[in-house]
């Protein structure tokens, strides 16, 4: 039987679709685009490969590690993974790349792409992050609410001192204590632990705390393939919607409680305590009500919330881990701070500028396990050039700083823990080589919070406890899927309180 004639119409198309393709990205002077692109779904398949970053890396790695131009569906994606292309777009094209996407998640969790982590570059996110940085992270503001993460981080030691077993899940831990940090500086509430609020008040918040990273951290593929969002295929934004009533209406509880509390106008101390960033942001409100709407207040107060929580007690596990498996640094860390800070008092806020190695440690924590491994994604709003090539308006970029951080050519032994590789770079980003805050309009404002609270949290613990693992093997340093690259494994550590500690413990 001969063979019909429509089997061999299918190599022929398939040439002519990549000659096609090839043709017409050259001739637009586009980036290299990896093959295969698929039809419709084009490189959305590398989502379905977690964890993203190391794909995209191996991807980059193969083709080119400058500049590669993908499709996720209908959505060009530029993807660069070099110093020289990232500092390109991040300070020539800062004003160009200073959109967001449009997600799903920023239209229903981002009350319509307002708030400041969603909101496209124009006046309306100017003055955002002039609220964050100036009213609500500035260092007066933070200096303002130490007293809160010292309280949040000696409630921690007391909870591992008081603990019947030596054996502890860190992973819980961490989280919980930052959620408590961000929500009493939020609104003057904790939810965990001692001292925590009323019990059904904590069960809704926790549980919605949890949904909020199932949800939010999930792909939706109706972001890259319209045609899924018009047949209603995958219910993940009807899962949005109903999880955005439920967090909408727990904050504007909190904020009805401190209006009715009888908040004063302005940004300055009232009746002899500091006020929570909710009053802050009330007293805005009194003087320019038009502006300062609940809404806004609520869509900054859950930014905060989202962006403080789970990076943070990410990095903190992620750096145990390490120190676990590099006891050698964790008895360099604990001795430089015997002998900066002493036994007789525990370690503070202020203290961290005099312990260099501690942050050499905490930066190479940053390098190794970025809690945003890809950055936060951008969106150019017009068309620019990147390293000679075209890029058209709309286009998503990804920076993959994982890559970068732990790339051979750039840092010698790269996937080796080597806190003095930072010794004398304190104050220096290095150039585009170590970002792990990304840069520019749209760089994280929390930074000074994260380093503030990280140090902290660190050093109180390597202070007033010795660390082991829980047995002679080495942590479990897999990355799991997630787009702050947590742990694959929690972290399980054996916590002993150091008898020249055990003092001051007893008295927290």
């Amino acid at each position: 039987m001969d063979t019909p004639y429509y089997f061999l119409y299918l190599p022929l198309m398939l040439a002519l679709y990549i000659f096609t393709t090839h043709f017409h990205r050259k001739l637009r002077n586009l980036p290299p685009s990896p093959f295969p692109s698929l039809p419709i779904l084009g490189h959305l398949l590398l989502l379905l490969k977690p964890p993203l970053h190391r794909a995209l890396c191996k991807l980059s790695a193969r083709h080119g590690p400058v500049l590669l131009l993908l499709h996720f569906g209908s959505r060009p994606v530029l993807l660069v993974s070099s110093p020289s292309a990232a500092e390109e777009c991040l300070t020539k094209n800062d004003v160009v790349f200073a959109n967001r996407p449009r997600f799903l998640a920023g239209k229903h969790l981002g009350y319509n792409f307002s708030v400041v982590a969603w909101a496209p570059y124009g006046p309306h996110w100017r003055n955002l992050r002039r609220i964050a940085s100036v009213e609500i992270l500035s260092a007066h503001r933070l200096h303002a609410l130490q007293a809160i993460r010292a309280d949040e981080v000696r409630l921690t030691l007391r909870r591992l001192f008081l603990n019947g077993k030596p054996a502890v899940e860190m992973k819980s831990v961490f989280f919980e204590m930052m959620l408590n940090v961000m929500m009493r500086m939020i609104a003057g509430k904790r939810y965990y632990g001692e001292r925590a609020g009323e019990a059904e008040e904590a069960r809704r918040f926790r549980e919605i705390v949890m949904e909020t990273f199932r949800v939010a951290g999930a792909t939706n593929a109706a972001d890259f393939l319209p045609l899924v969002r018009w047949m209603g295929v995958g219910g993940l934004e009807k899962r949005l919607v109903a999880l955005q009533v439920k967090r909408d209406a727990f904050v504007q509880g909190l904020v009805d409680e401190r209006r009715g509390g009888g908040c004063s106008g302005g940004g300055d101390e009232a009746e002899g305590r500091n006020k929570t960033m909710i009053e802050v942001l009330l007293g805005l409100q009194a003087e320019e009500p038009e502006y300062y709407t609940d809404e806004i207040i609520k869509g900054i107060m859950l930014n905060l919330l989202a962006a403080g929580t789970d990076t943070s007690a990410g990095t903190m596990e992620w750096t145990l881990s390490l120190l676990l498996n590099n006891p050698d640094h964790l008895k360099k860390a604990q001795a430089e701070i015997d002998n900066c800070i002493g036994q007789d008092r525990l370690i503070d806020e202020s203290d961290i500028a005099d312990l260099p190695y501690l942050r050499c440690i905490m930066n190479e924590a940053f390098r190794m396990y970025p809690a945003g491994p890809l950055l936060v994604p951008h969106e150019s709003s017009q068309e620019c050039t990147v390293g000679g090539y075209r890029i058209p308006q709309g286009t998503m970029l990804l920076v993959n700083m994982w890559a970068i951080q732990n790339d051979p050519k750039i840092w010698e032994d790269p996937r080796k823990f080597k806190p003095e590789r930072f010794e004398g770079l304190e104050g220096s980003r290095d150039g585009f080589k170590f970002v792990p805050f990304g840069y520019g309009r749209r760089a994280c404002p929390g930074e000074s919070l994260a380093m503030r609270v990280v140090g902290l949290a660190l050093g109180s613990l390597l202070q007033c406890f010795d660390w082991e693992r829980v047995s002679k093997e080495m942590v479990d340093m897999t990355e799991g899927p997630g787009l702050t690259m947590p742990k694959a494994q929690p972290l399980v550590a054996m916590c002993h309180p150091r008898p020249p500690m055990v003092h001051l413990l007893s008295q927290i």
